[in-house]
Protein backbone atom coordinates (compact mmCIF):
# COMPACT_ATOMS: atom_id res chain seq x y z
CA UNK A 1 0.00 0.00 0.00
CA UNK A 2 1.59 3.21 -1.06
CA UNK A 3 0.02 6.54 -0.25
CA UNK A 4 1.07 10.16 -0.29
CA UNK A 5 3.55 11.02 2.43
CA UNK A 6 1.95 12.34 5.58
CA UNK A 7 3.94 14.58 7.94
CA UNK A 8 4.91 13.14 11.29
CA UNK A 9 4.08 15.00 14.48
CA UNK A 10 5.01 13.03 17.58
CA UNK A 11 6.87 14.29 20.64
CA UNK A 12 10.17 13.83 18.87
CA UNK A 13 9.27 15.23 15.49
CA UNK A 14 10.75 13.37 12.51
CA UNK A 15 10.53 13.79 8.78
CA UNK A 16 11.40 11.28 6.10
CA UNK A 17 12.28 12.60 2.68
CA UNK A 18 9.11 12.28 0.61
CA UNK A 19 10.68 10.21 -2.16
CA UNK A 20 12.07 7.50 0.16
CA UNK A 21 10.28 4.20 0.07
CA UNK A 22 9.25 2.57 3.30
CA UNK A 23 9.05 -1.22 3.18
CA UNK A 24 7.07 -3.15 5.80
CA UNK A 25 6.76 -6.93 6.01
CA UNK A 26 3.14 -8.06 5.72
CA UNK A 27 3.21 -9.89 9.09
CA UNK A 28 4.63 -6.78 10.81
CA UNK A 29 2.10 -4.54 9.09
CA UNK A 30 -0.87 -6.62 10.29
CA UNK A 31 0.38 -6.73 13.88
CA UNK A 32 1.29 -3.04 13.94
CA UNK A 33 -2.13 -2.02 12.61
CA UNK A 34 -3.68 -3.87 15.56
CA UNK A 35 -1.74 -1.82 18.14
CA UNK A 36 -1.06 1.53 16.48
CA UNK A 37 -4.36 3.30 17.23
CA UNK A 38 -3.95 7.01 16.48
CA UNK A 39 -0.17 7.01 17.07
CA UNK A 40 1.81 8.79 14.38
CA UNK A 41 3.19 5.44 13.28
CA UNK A 42 -0.20 5.04 11.56
CA UNK A 43 0.87 7.73 9.07
CA UNK A 44 3.97 5.74 8.21
CA UNK A 45 1.96 2.55 7.79
CA UNK A 46 -0.44 4.39 5.48
CA UNK A 47 2.38 5.16 3.06
CA UNK A 48 4.26 1.89 3.43
CA UNK A 49 4.93 -0.56 0.65
CA UNK A 50 3.72 -3.82 2.22
CA UNK A 51 5.46 -6.92 0.91
CA UNK A 52 5.63 -10.59 1.88
CA UNK A 53 8.34 -11.24 4.48
CA UNK A 54 10.48 -13.20 2.05
CA UNK A 55 10.63 -10.17 -0.29
CA UNK A 56 11.80 -7.58 2.25
CA UNK A 57 15.23 -6.27 1.23
CA UNK A 58 17.90 -7.49 3.65
CA UNK A 59 19.09 -3.93 4.34
CA UNK A 60 15.72 -2.71 5.74
CA UNK A 61 14.99 -2.31 9.46
CA UNK A 62 12.02 -4.52 10.34
CA UNK A 63 10.46 -5.58 13.61
CA UNK A 64 12.86 -7.61 15.76
CA UNK A 65 15.84 -6.42 13.74
CA UNK A 66 19.09 -5.82 15.65
CA UNK A 67 20.39 -2.51 14.34
CA UNK A 68 23.36 -0.23 14.87
CA UNK A 69 22.48 3.41 14.31
CA UNK A 70 24.53 6.56 14.66
CA UNK A 71 23.32 9.80 16.15
CA UNK A 72 25.38 11.98 13.83
CA UNK A 73 24.59 15.12 15.82
CA UNK A 74 25.84 13.70 19.12
CA UNK A 75 28.65 11.63 17.62
CA UNK A 76 27.40 8.44 19.24
CA UNK A 77 26.31 5.02 18.06
CA UNK A 78 23.90 2.59 19.63
CA UNK A 79 22.86 -1.01 19.05
CA UNK A 80 19.16 -1.73 19.56
CA UNK A 81 16.52 -4.32 18.79
CA UNK A 82 13.27 -2.88 17.41
CA UNK A 83 10.39 -4.58 19.26
CA UNK A 84 6.67 -4.41 19.92
CA UNK A 85 5.71 -2.34 23.00
CA UNK A 86 5.08 -5.34 25.28
CA UNK A 87 8.67 -6.53 24.64
CA UNK A 88 10.38 -3.17 25.19
CA UNK A 89 13.20 -2.80 27.71
CA UNK A 90 15.26 0.30 26.95
CA UNK A 91 17.91 -0.64 29.52
CA UNK A 92 18.74 -3.79 27.55
CA UNK A 93 18.52 -2.07 24.16
CA UNK A 94 15.02 -3.30 23.27
CA UNK A 95 13.32 -0.20 21.81
CA UNK A 96 9.56 -0.05 21.23
CA UNK A 97 8.38 0.73 17.73
CA UNK A 98 6.02 3.23 19.38
CA UNK A 99 8.95 5.14 20.93
CA UNK A 100 10.07 8.06 18.76
CA UNK A 101 13.43 6.46 17.91
CA UNK A 102 11.75 3.12 17.14
CA UNK A 103 9.18 4.75 14.88
CA UNK A 104 11.96 6.65 13.12
CA UNK A 105 14.08 3.53 12.50
CA UNK A 106 11.31 1.27 11.18
CA UNK A 107 11.66 0.83 7.43
CA UNK A 108 14.96 2.69 7.06
CA UNK A 109 17.67 1.10 4.94
CA UNK A 110 21.34 0.79 5.79
CA UNK A 111 22.96 4.15 5.08
CA UNK A 112 19.67 6.03 5.19
CA UNK A 113 19.25 8.92 7.65
CA UNK A 114 16.36 10.65 9.35
CA UNK A 115 16.28 14.01 11.13
CA UNK A 116 14.36 14.43 14.36
CA UNK A 117 13.88 17.16 16.95
CA UNK A 118 14.23 16.59 20.67
CA UNK A 119 11.68 18.23 22.98
CA UNK A 120 14.38 20.79 23.92
CA UNK A 121 14.43 21.92 20.27
CA UNK A 122 17.74 20.32 19.28
CA UNK A 123 17.73 18.58 15.90
CA UNK A 124 19.42 15.19 15.63
CA UNK A 125 20.19 13.02 12.64
CA UNK A 126 20.01 9.23 12.95
CA UNK A 127 21.67 7.03 10.35
CA UNK A 128 21.35 3.26 10.11
CA UNK A 129 24.92 1.95 10.10
CA UNK A 130 24.23 -1.77 9.81
CA UNK A 131 21.72 -4.48 10.48
CA UNK A 132 23.20 -7.25 12.59
CA UNK A 133 20.08 -9.41 12.43
CA UNK A 134 16.85 -9.23 10.47
CA UNK A 135 14.29 -12.04 11.01
CA UNK A 136 13.12 -11.95 7.40
CA UNK A 137 16.64 -12.88 6.26
CA UNK A 138 15.99 -16.31 7.78
CA UNK A 139 13.03 -16.92 5.41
Amino acid sequence: MKHATAPLSFEVEAARPSNDELFIALDDYVRLREIVGDHDLANELDRAIVVPSERIPRDVVTMNSRVVYADESAGTAREVVLVFPSEADPWSGRVSVLAPVGCALLGLRVGQSIDWNLPNGRRHRLRVERILYQPQSDC
